[in-house]
């Protein structure tokens, strides 16, 4: 592969995606609360603890049975956030618009990115809006930092995997991608199959009031269900044994 250029691949959340995150970023930007390598930052301010992250989102269509990419940006944030253990509390919102994008449009993903914050009882407290040229974007690009509270006595990070821990699925993987791709390529199922994506801090609050001993959370995202593993197993310098047949699809 060309050294000298980005690729899309660099940006696919796979091995293209690790290789520039440790070659050029960490290296660049190296410190503690970064070399995690998780999909948050865990903060100590004034004796308070607190988890910190970002994402951009870029989908086509935006508009997708189940969601847009509104709702996938709030969510997206929100359960990066949850994966550490923390309670979601503030999200930061900042739109790059092409000219010539249709304002209703804008108008239905502002409203879904509002039920969705409001259904996990977080506020979108600051944002920033950029026009680019016609040309310039592929309709509407999304950055979201979410800012959140972490309890005390929680460890939750994907450097705690253990020897003899198991690794618990909560739903049918590939939904979302499946969906997103159907709907971009035209292709039809004989039932209905629409994207998952939802905030998960609620199912994770609950998971901690019966233990907080629990050692890596993950939400899958573009590399699916094999990145998501081989990133816990290269954190935690650990082997995972996957049962195919187990793994609901």
């Amino acid at each position: 592969m060309p050294d000298d250029i980005v690729l899309l691949a660099h940006g696919s959340g796979g091995a293209m995606s690790h290789d520039l995150i440790a070659s050029l970023f960490i290296k660049a930007f190296q410190n503690p609360v970064l070399d995690r390598l998780d999909d948050m930052a865990v903060l100590e301010i004034g004796g308070t603890r607190l988890a910190f992250t970002t994402d951009s989102y870029v989908v086509t269509p935006i508009f997708f049975p189940g969601g847009d990419i509104g709702k996938l940006a709030v969510c997206g944030t929100i359960n990066d956030l949850a994966m550490s253990g923390a309670r979601p509390l503030y999200l930061s919102a900042g739109f790059i618009l092409e000219e010539g994008f249709p304002f209703r449009d804008l108008e239905d993903i502002v409203a879904s990115m509002q039920k969705t914050a409001a259904r996990a009882g977080v506020q979108i407290v600051t944002g920033d809006t950029k026009v680019v040229n016609r040309g310039g974007a592929d309709g509407i690009f999304i950055n979201t930092a979410g800012l959140g509270r972490l309890p005390e006595g929680v460890d939750i990070s994907g450097r705690n995997a253990r020897v003899g821990d198991k690794v618990l699925v909560s739903g049918s993987i590939g939904d979302h991608g499946i969906a997103i791709l159907s709907s971009r390529s035209g292709l039809e199922f004989s039932t209905r199959l629409e994207s998952d994506c939802a905030p998960l801090n609620d199912l994770v609050a609950r998971m901690l009031e019966v233990s907080r001993d629990i050692h890596c959370l993950r939400d899958p995202t573009r590399g699916g269900l094999s990145t998501t593993l081989n990133e816990l197993a290269r954190q935690s310098k650990v082997a995972i044994w996957i049962e195919e047949s187990r793994i609901p699809v």
